[in-house]
């Protein structure tokens, strides 16, 4: 596969990576951890070099997934992990906030273990948190850089203002945000910060959780523990209303002899040389078809006319539950 650099930071990666939290958390029945371990091994064979994860999916289970599929070829990959939660906060409450110093410290530690390495690759802060000056959090991951446990910071769902400050303390080589044909916003104040600064832009959920696919229907019932079956943006009343922009995309495929996934990755790609998007999978055959996107280029005519779409179909519902939407964009 192709290679990309993100932003001016020197890290290059695969042009996609591989979402990995829904190997072990969020989208219902845990898989086999064999089977993951043995998708994973194939996704590095296949040209994937940059693999996400982070300590809060399972908790914990993912990170040491993670560790044992890519032990034997850790110097061949790059790895992203992320701190800022806290795990040990009543999840009746919702998430909480947590990105103190000494808390980011002891993550790396136990992330570093769990990932079975001596260094993180690329290191997000998960979200960001308003009771620590971002200041002090760059600064943490300063130390942690020039300690050798870290290797690059990262920030995830933050405002341009917040990625200003902190890239001023200790360069941010990739903001990490939900991207997508049918999620927009970052294209309005934040991507020309990045790009200004020279930061790459890895995009979360570039399918849409599986919606822009063509998978999901207003019929669709999800399995018990699958988050989807949560958020507003699935519910069938929604999912309705939203189907205009798959039924565009799927128009997009058909003559290109592509999938609606493959182009939605595509017109991805096709937003910068900066952009690495990391679409999750746990099967083989999706595997192998959001691969194949690396390879697709669209006209600029069909780019234009996906941004279109995507503009003038209204998306209906929220993506976030108000917990997690208020923790993003700060």
């Amino acid at each position: 596969m192709k290679q990309r650099t993100l932003g001016t930071s020197g890290l290059t990666v695969s042009a996609l990576g591989l979402g990995c939290m829904g190997m072990s958390y969020a989208y219902g029945e845990r898989p086999d951890k064999a089977a993951m371990i043995a998708l994973l091994r194939s996704a590095a064979e296949r040209g994937v070099t940059f693999f996400d994860t982070a300590e809060v999916y399972g908790p914990f289970a993912n990170e040491e997934l993670l560790g044992e599929a890519l032990e034997p070829i850790r110097d061949q990959v790059v790895i992203a992990t992320k701190f800022g939660f806290d795990l040990t906060a009543d999840p009746a409450q919702g998430p909480r906030a947590d990105s103190r110093p000494d808390h980011i410290r002891a993550v790396v530690d136990a992330s570093l273990t769990r990932l079975r390495t001596d260094r993180i690759d690329l290191l997000y802060q998960h979200r960001v948190d308003p009771a620590v000056p971002i200041e002090e959090v760059a600064g943490t991951v300063a130390d942690l850089v020039r300690s050798g446990k870290v290797r690059h910071f990262g920030m995830s769902e933050a405002a341009a203002q917040t990625i200003r400050r902190a890239h001023a303390v200790q360069p941010v080589a990739a903001l990490q945000s939900e991207w997508s044909l049918w999620q927009r916003e970052i294209e309005r104040d934040v991507l020309p910060t990045l790009r200004e600064l020279g930061i790459g832009i890895v995009p979360y959920s570039p399918l849409g959780r599986g919606f822009l696919t063509g998978a999901i229907t207003a019929d669709t019932v999800f399995e018990k523990g699958d988050f989807r079956s949560r958020l507003p943006r699935f519910q069938a009343e929604a999912v309705a209303a939203n189907q205009a922009l798959v039924d565009k995309v799927r128009e997009v495929a058909g003559p290109l002899g592509a999938t609606p996934a493959q182009v939605a990755l595509a017109w991805l790609l096709a937003k910068g040389d900066d952009v690495v998007p990391i679409p999750g999978t746990t099967k083989t055959v999706r595997l192998e078809e959001n691969i194949a996107a690396a390879d697709l280029t669209l006209d600029p005519q069909v780019i234009a006319g996906l941004d279109a779409a995507s503009q003038q179909v209204e998306i209906v519902g929220a993506r976030y539950l108000p917990a997690m939407e208020e923790m993003t964009g700060r």
